[in-house]
Formats: C-alpha cells, structure tokens, sequence
C-alpha cells in the first residue's frame, strides 16, 4: 500500500491571470500558499480482478474505460496501471469550497500511483502531469496555480508564460511574519458550494475584455512578494489584500453575491484589515485578515460560521507510508 498526503491551497493574489486566457497572451502571476489542510489517497493491490475506486461513492470496474471518475481514470492511463488496484480518496474538506481539492486529487494520485510502481516523480513533473490530464486531456476551464501549490507546498510566487511554461519562485520570508500571519487569518465557510468551472469559464470568455484588471491583478501578487520579503509588513499585506478582492469582485462574472458582499462589509466593519473569497469565487470559504483582537467580534458579526484553522504547509504532496509488501 502507498498513501500520499497533498496540501490544498490559498491564493492571496493574481488568481486568475493563472487561466490560458490571459497568460498566452502575457505573463500571469499567483501568490499562494500551501495550508494544512490535505488531500489523501491510497492506492494497494487488490485480489479481484478489477479496479476499485472509493471517494464519494465507489465504483468497481473491469476495464479502465469505464471508470467514472474521470481524474482517476485518466491518472491510471497515464502510468500505465490496469487492473487490480484499490484507490481510494479522503479529503479535509469538501470539493467546491474554493481551496484546489480537484487539482490536490490529481497530483496526490499520481504521485501514488508513481510510488506504486516505484518511481520517484518531481513536484515540476507531477504538476505538469496534472495539468495534462485536468487541462489537455479532460478539457476543464481551470486554471495552472493549484496543481504547482499542491505540488510543490510553501510560500510561492508563481508565474505562468505564455508558451505555457510555470515558474515556481519561492518566498523569502521571515518565520516570525509567517507566525503572525497564521495569527491574523480567520478561514471561514460560507454554506455556499460552487461549481468553480461554470465561473472560470466565463472568466476565460471575457478574459480579453478585462484585460487591464486582470494585469493589477497580477501586479499585486508581485507587490505581495515584495511585502512578504524580510521582516514583511502585515499592515500593507491586509492593504493589498483588500484592493485584490476589490479588483477580482469587479470583474463579475458571478465570483461575489450579495451575501458574500454582505459578509464582506460586516467583517471590515468589525475590524478586518483585508480578505477574499477562496478560488474562483461564487462561494466556498472567505478568508479574512485581522488582528486577532478582533477575531471574536468578526465571528460574533457574522453569526459565528463554520471555521477551519490556518496554518501553512511548508512542504508539498508527499509519499507519507509505504508498505512493507505490495505488488506491481
């Protein structure tokens, strides 16, 4: 047996210059983050001769063809394993929240499936992998950042080229600034779950036409990386935080709603300093940063939704148990 654990994601700016849209015409650019927060998948021989696949429902399948999980399917394809295999999928927190579940998925199985047949697979390589089959092969309208942040782990710059080429630059930052930007950070859910592809879609339709705003964008998730550098400054990073949200907001395409706008202004008015919706937008968990004073008035205003920690994972998707025996 393999068991792979992979992190979701946080992208603090840039979110959307990330999308082939925008990025083959100049570069885009992410700021994010790893978080603890995991994807993890097991893959073990199995004595049937069929293929098992258990996430939300499970499937049992003789030929790979007909496997309906299209990222699992089109994952065994790709390292070429058939028959007699158990997989399975269990994730912190559900798909459509805004944190990169689908592209933590992806990597983390093919980094099992990999281990499996006993090849080492770098986070350049299983990123790009993953963008293959989510991209190329099943045709999804996402964009590239989750697969490198889920691969590679940390605090990252990231920046996409228009000959589809990624650069993974990691952040220099003080541990200290880090702690304190853990302290400041609230995750918090909004009972809304989304279909992230409906909204990347339009985004990518209307790419050209928000071509300015999408530039900002980008820009901020370099001003952001030049905040982060030395000591850091956690009141400028709240600023640049908030104008990104403003920004992204402004380009519709059904990323906000009155009731996140809601949530929104009532956090600010209760003392945040900045935040954003997680991922494409639509739903999911807003991030909010404040001090941490200010904490129990923002729950308090918000009538004190469901919450998760945050914390950053320094580390990407990694093999964590390999069994003593297992089969090819």
């Amino acid at each position: 047996m393999i068991i792979t654990q992979t992190p979701y994601r946080v992208s603090f700016a840039g979110g959307g210059t990330d999308l082939p849209a925008f990025y083959e015409e100049e570069f885009g650019a992410v700021l994010s983050v790893a978080i603890n927060h995991h994807m993890y998948i097991t893959v073990s021989p199995r004595f049937e001769p069929t293929t098992r696949v258990a996430y939300s429902r499970v499937e049992e399948a003789t030929r790979i063809d007909d496997i309906e999980h299209t990222i699992a399917r089109e994952a065994l394809r790709m390292t070429d394993l058939g028959k007699h295999l158990e997989i399975t999928t269990v994730g912190d927190v559900p798909a459509g929240t805004g944190m990169g579940s689908s592209s933590s998925l992806a990597v983390g199985l093919l980094n099992a499936l990999y281990a499996y047949k006993g090849q080492v697979t770098s986070p350049s390589a299983l990123a790009e992998k993953a963008c293959e089959i989510e991209i190329d092969i099943l045709g999804k309208p996402i964009g590239r950042q989750d697969q490198y942040a889920a691969a590679f782990g940390g605090v990252n710059y990231i920046r996409f080229n228009p000959g589809h080429t990624v650069d993974v630059e990691p952040v220099p930052t003080a541990a200290n600034f880090l702690a304190q930007l853990e302290d400041h950070i609230l995750l918090l859910y909004t009972a809304q779950r989304r279909d992230a592809d409906v909204i990347l879609k339009k985004q990518s339709e209307g790419s050209r036409d928000k071509a300015s705003v999408l530039r900002d964008m980008r820009d901020l998730a370099g001003a952001l990386r030049t905040t982060m550098g030395g000591e850091g400054d956690l009141e400028d990073f709240g600023r640049i935080l908030h104008e990104g949200w403003e920004l992204k907001r402004s380009l519709g395409f059904g990323i906000s709603n009155a009731g996140v706008d809601e949530w929104y202004q009532a956090a600010r008015a209760a003392g945040a300093m900045g935040g954003k919706l997680l991922g494409a937008g639509g739903g999911g968990f807003l991030l909010v940063m404040a001090p941490p004073e200010r904490h129990e008035a923002i729950r308090d205003a918000l009538n004190r939704p469901h919450e998760i920690p945050f914390s950053i994972d320094r580390r990407g998707s990694r093999v964590i148990y390999i069994s003593d025996r297992y089969s090819f």
